[in-house]
């Protein structure tokens, strides 16, 4: 019997910052839909949200699903969409408004100043405050993000949710425009307007502030400070570049629009879709080869690493919970393999960064193992069953039976000391070449 490491109580970091975060997403958020509703009218604004709602769940669905190899706490990607959703598109309304009016005081002819608003003041603005989200993950929740994979989740909902307040804008203005005109519902400017951004570009600003993310989890298993820096720079660069090449579609012509469309967005939204399931791959790769370890010191068996590292496995150990014990077994083998990933996760960024980069490490890896413990009884079983079935491990052998058979050796779980030291000194010692 697997004996549970003993709890570790800490005082919770960062309460007080948590609660400044949520009165300010509250307060930007009162403030953003006010501002809204009087741009739109009440009408157009219950219109532009209605329809404004409708990408939200698929998009939401889509970066979770990318991110399941490793899924990071919702309370975390909920804070990104909320973000999102009222303070960055607070942020940028007010920048941008205040930008183009200066620009239009300053300029000969004040048609310039919203061609120049939208190419270059748009995407600086907008960028900068979906990166702030991140920013503060990055600095103050560094646990929770792990590498490219979590910095693409985040971003996403982070983007998500400003493309979702911008288009109660949008399509909320336009439903005011076709109520002053009367025009019908095909011909009408509400109709182009939800086509072209909820049917045909409704990853845009998704794509954008995913560059970001990829620099900040890229900077996350950096070992250079300059390093450290520099990418989350360089992807947010990227995210500006990529956002007034979009926004500047408009301007090259009656076929600007399908050019930028097909040349420019659609390859790099596949070219970034592949590099998250790539992204993918590699945390799998990474959990194989590290949660091996943990078993190797008696944490884990080998059928429940290799159930593991397979997403089929792991639904289907799920499922199999699910029968069982019904939606409360099936909570546990997810808490389970969460935690599992967070442990592997957690173990290859201390190896690569060494100890000095994680003065913590040891308590983290303390309190996953804990967790792992008191989940086994549920998890473990599903687990090595899941494995047996997609036939990542081979069936047992049968025992002979007589009395000659030997009785069958059993490993006897390293204690919480032998365990954390056998697994953590041997690879955070770094020798020089």
């Amino acid at each position: 019997m697997y004996r549970a490491l003993p709890r570790v109580h800490a005082r919770r970091p960062g309460t007080a910052r948590t609660c400044v975060l949520l009165a300010l997403l509250a307060a930007s958020g009162a403030a953003i839909l006010d501002l809204v509703r009087e741009q739109t009218g009440t009408p157009g604004f219950f219109v532009g949200l209605g329809l404004a709602l409708l990408p939200v769940p698929p998009l939401m669905a889509a970066f979770r699903w990318l991110g399941r190899a490793a899924p990071g706490p919702w309370g975390q990607v909920l804070f990104c969409f909320g973000w999102g959703a009222c303070a960055a598109a607070l942020i940028a309304i007010l920048a941008n408004s205040f930008a183009t009016e200066w620009i239009a005081a300053a300029a000969t002819d004040p048609s310039d100043a919203d061609q120049l608003g939208s190419v270059a003041i748009a995407p600086v603005v907008e960028e900068s405050a979906k990166a702030a989200a991140l920013l503060l993950v990055f600095v103050f929740r560094r646990r929770h993000f792990t590498g490219p994979a979590d910095g693409f989740v985040l971003a996403g909902f982070t983007a998500t949710g400003f493309a979702f307040t911008e288009n109660i804008l949008y399509l909320g203005n336009a439903f005011g425009e076709d109520l002053d005109s009367g025009v019908g519902v095909l011909e009408s400017m509400t109709a182009a307007t939800f086509f072209v951004r909820i049917m045909l570009s409704p990853f845009a600003h998704p794509l954008f502030t995913v560059l970001t993310g990829l620099g900040f989890g890229a900077a996350v298993l950096a070992c250079r400070r300059r390093t450290r820096i520099g990418l989350p720079l360089l992807g947010l660069t990227g995210a500006m570049a990529t956002h007034a090449v979009w926004n500047s579609s408009s301007e090259l012509g009656e076929y600007g629009f399908y050019l930028v469309y097909g040349l420019v967005m659609v390859p790099v939204f596949a070219l970034l879709l592949w590099a998250a399931l790539r992204a993918q791959r590699r945390q799998l790769h990474t959990l194989r080869g590290e949660l091996a370890v943990y078993a190797s010191a008696g944490w884990l068996d080998p059928a429940e690493v290799a159930a593991l590292a397979s997403l089929p496995a792991r639904a289907l150990a799920r499922s199999l919970a699910r029968r069982a014990g019904g939606r409360a077994a099936a909570r546990t083998v997810a808490a389970y393999e969460a935690d599992a990933a967070a442990l592997a996760l957690l173990r290859h960024r201390a190896r690569r960064g060494g100890p000095e980069r994680m003065p913590d490490f040891v308590d983290r890896e303390a309190e996953l193992l804990g967790r792992l413990a008191g989940r086994r009884a549920t998890a473990g079983p599903a687990l090595c069953r899941a494995a047996l079935l997609e036939e990542l491990v081979a069936p047992p052998r049968a025992v002979p039976r007589g009395p000659r058979a030997l009785p069958a050796q059993t490993s006897r779980p390293l204690d919480s000391s032998q365990a954390i030291g056998s697994m953590v000194e041997p690879p955070l010692v770094r020798t020089s070449r």
